[in-house]
Parts: structure tokens; sequence; C-alpha cells
């Protein structure tokens, strides 16, 4: 059954636990559908796991279209969540509604993902507004990371918290279904969660928010330039392709791969036959 914004919603209220992963191509999206996941996410963190960029903030409208429309074809059950990117939706309303649009037209996404709190609640109300579905985020939000000053959790004193908790609750106000909570103390992620009638989505959040999110690259030890604390390898991915690419290797070197049974006959007097007519 396909899961929506009111899925997710209907989820909180019943107490289910929501499980989102990220994925930024077709083959990907199928296997995490076909596993069961609620949603995916096709974050701008794509720009370091699949395009090499040191952070998020040189992610496109491009890229994200390109590879959200990518997953979303590969998605038959999964809500497919679209990041809109940095400086897509910062500078004014209207460039957030037209961007939003085209996630939704061109990515084929089933909702959009903004960063912030308190600053972006008119582009939140005008986005809803357009019948587009919004997950905020707040807590780390890697495009601002240099005004954060790096990636460290966040809401870890008096002030930083209790912003934490209004943005929260001006997202919820301003029409979010959801809000994606990012590095944030465990004991203030649960305590904003009870406090929303919308799901929260942890992520270094502690086990106290509505359901949980990973970068797909990361729970499989498939990205290794670093390893966020909140992150846990449910396989060992990376070294088992590492293993199958080295094993290529040997055998394309050692002339054993191709064998017979990998390779297309042809019958000896046609191959004869060819010869001569050249």
């Amino acid at each position: 059954m396909k899961n929506t914004s009111v899925t997710f919603k209907e989820m909180k209220k019943k107490g289910e636990k929501i499980s989102m992963l990220t994925a930024y191509d077709y083959s990907t999206a199928k296997l995490v559908d076909k596993a069961g996941i609620n949603g995916i996410l096709v974050g701008d963190s794509l720009g370091n796991v699949m395009l090499g960029y040191p952070d998020t903030v040189s992610v496109t409208m491009e890229d994200m279209i390109h590879h959200g429309a990518a997953v979303a074809r590969g998605a038959e059950n999964s809500l497919v969540v679209i990041d809109m990117p940095f400086m897509s939706y910062q500078a004014s309303v209207y460039d957030a509604v037209v961007n939003a649009g085209r996630l939704m037209k061109e990515g084929r996404a089933g909702a959009v993902k903004l960063e912030g709190g308190e600053e972006i609640i008119p582009q939140v109300e005008a986005i809803v507004k357009a019948s587009i579905p919004v997950m905020g985020h707040i807590g780390l939000t890697p495009q601002s990371i240099n005004a954060l000053g790096g990636y460290k959790a966040q809401g870890r004193d008096i002030e930083s918290a209790r912003k934490l908790i209004k943005d929260a609750r001006l997202l919820e106000q301003a029409g979010a279904f959801s809000i994606v909570l990012e590095c944030v103390p465990a004991d203030l992620a649960t305590y904003v969660s009870e406090q929303l009638s919308i799901p929260t989505i942890g992520i270094g959040g502690g086990a106290g928010t509505d359901g949980q999110i990973l970068v797909y690259a990361d729970m499989l030890a498939m990205f290794s330039d670093y390893r966020p604390k909140f992150v846990k390898n449910f396989a060992n991915v990376g070294e088992m392709m590492m293993e199958g690419f080295k094993a290529y290797d040997a055998e394309v070197k050692a002339g054993t791969y191709p064998a017979e049974e990998h390779t297309y006959a042809i019958d000896p007097e046609v191959l004869e036959a060819a010869k001569i007519n050249n």
C-alpha cells in the first residue's frame, strides 16, 4: 500500500514507528521499497555520497530532480521525499513555491523537505498552500554548516534547546506533516516528539522520536569518508563489494574470466564463410 504524508501522521496516532532511508537511484530505491521501508528521502546528501562534493551546499535543483525522478521510478510503496537544495527556497517565498513545484512535477516527489525553523515559516506555509506536503528539518541542518561552525549536536544549551522546541511548534502550525530532528540530544528529541501531533523522524535523535532515517550508504558501510556517531552498520556491503571487485580484477588479469559458459557460440561453418567473404 502506498505510503503518503497522511500515512505518516496516522502511524504517529497509532504509535507505530516510521522507517526511512535515503536513496539516490532507481536500483537502490527498488530494494529499499521492497524491504518495506515507509519513506525514501532523496537527500541532498547525494552531494557527498554520489557526487563527491565536500558538503551539501554545492547541490543544485537539477541534481535533485535528476536523482529524485530515478528514485520515484523505483519506489512503488515508499513515500518519496526530495530535499530542496541550498538557495532554492531561502531567497523568497516565490522561489520556494516554484522550486517545490518542480520537484513534484519533474522529480515526481510525494513531498519536499526544507531545512530551518522560524526563518522559513512563510515558505513552508506557501508551499503547503500550494498543496505540496512539507517535511521540516531542524537541529543540525547541513546546508547551514558554515553558520553553525561545523557538524555537531544542536540544542545542548538552554537558548538553542528553546529555539528548537519553538521551531518545531512553528513548523507544525505552518502545516508541515513531519519534522526531521538531526543530531539533537535524545531527551530533547523525545520531549519535542511528545509535544507535537505530527511525527518526528530522528537521525542522531535517540529512540524517542516517531521514526528513524539513515543514509543507506552509511548503514551498509559503503561510505567511508567519515562516520557520524549515530550510524550503525546493519551490513558490511562495502567490504563485500570490495571483495567482489578484487576477485573480478584477479580473474580478468589471469584470463580465467570470461569462461566458456559466459560466451556465445557460432557455427564453425558460418565463421569460416564469413572469413572467406572478407
